[in-house]
């Protein structure tokens, strides 16, 4: 059986309780900063665009197509803001308040060549099925007595959809590598920095019980990104990249599946719009349940797998 032990940090003094309290104040401080780097974008945009200064990113956010150029003012925002939001705050307070290295994410050097191909082939093999909890997600009712409830959680929703198809719709190449950046490369590096490598990292050290603590960050993860009806996909998809990161001991694991995860859907969905497949990869509805079965199936044979070679007797976590 194999046993992962709590390693403690350098300012052992610090319990994992406070270490996560003091973790979201950072973050919530780079929340703020995200935002006034979001006003000075728009007011750089809006002078060299002629457009009024008094504009605000919720008038661009919930009709870009009517903004010359909103593209890539939005795509710039959400850069920059995820960089200071997630990435930022999760180094400094690593470096200020836990004194440690980013090697210390680390626990392994990276595995072999074969290894990370094998991680490419899980993450790819587990869409199928997560596209099937997608459209269940997506379907999902709510009891009649919470009718306005659903009512506005569907509104929010569809704004959030329309926001996206504007976003992946790509018109250049140009757009597909900074959507690859920033979707991928960007996303991928500062949110499992956050979620699996502090967050996961001081739940685990608070409880001792590595499901609990890949579950709960995952659990996190998918609700800080505030999409009711995609709640269920995206915490599964957290807890695979939790388990790949305690597994393996080393956060470009779960960094690497989370860019092909999110790169692959972004160049898939490019190859669609300039006609050079035919398959919709944002149609769930064309997941059967024999295809997820599969995909359930041989993703957990993969996974089994990467538990296997990378299984030691003892792994410090922390």
């Amino acid at each position: 059986m194999e046993e992962y032990r709590v390693k403690p940090s350098a300012s052992s003094q610090l319990h994992p309780f406070r270490g996560l309290f003091i973790l979201i104040g950072f973050v919530l401080v780079g929340m703020s900063l995200g935002s006034l780097v979001a006003a000075l974008f728009i007011i750089g945009w809006a002078q060299a665009t002629g457009k009024e200064a008094s504009i605000n990113i919720l008038d661009i956010l919930d009709k870009p197509q009517d903004y010359e150029g909103s593209w890539y003012l939005i795509m710039a925002i959400q850069g920059v803001s995820h960089l200071i939001t997630y990435l930022l705050p999760g180094l400094l307070y690593w470096r200020w308040i836990e004194h440690r290295r980013w090697a210390e994410f680390n626990r392994r050097p990276l595995s072999t060549g074969q290894a990370l191909i094998l991680v490419v082939l899980l993450t790819l093999t587990f869409m199928p099925f997560n596209g099937l909890l997608v459209e269940w997600n997506q379907n999902m009712k709510l009891p009649q007595s919470l009718a306005p409830l659903e009512a506005w959680m569907k509104h929010e929703e569809d704004k959030l959809a329309g926001l996206t198809t504007f976003l992946t719709t790509f018109g250049s190449p140009l757009k597909l590598v900074i959507a690859l950046l920033v979707i991928g490369v960007i996303a991928a590096i500062g949110e499992e920095v956050l979620f699996r490598g502090l967050i996961q990292r001081k739940l685990l050290q608070w409880t001792s019980n590595v499901h609990v603590a890949v579950w709960v960050a995952a659990a996190i993860f998918s609700a800080i990104h505030v999409q009711f009806y995609g709640f269920i996909p995206r915490m599964v998809l957290g807890a695979l990249f939790g388990y790949l990161y305690v597994w393996s001991g080393n956060i470009w694991v779960p960094i690497l599946s989370h860019f092909v995860n999110n790169g692959f859907t972004v160049l898939m969905v490019w190859l669609h719009q300039q006609q050079m497949i035919g398959m919709d990869i944002e149609n769930t509805e064309s997941v059967t349940l024999t295809g997820a079965l599969f995909s359930l199936i041989l993703t957990s044979g993969l996974l089994y797998y990467f538990r296997k070679i990378n299984q030691s007797s003892s792994l410090p976590y922390g």
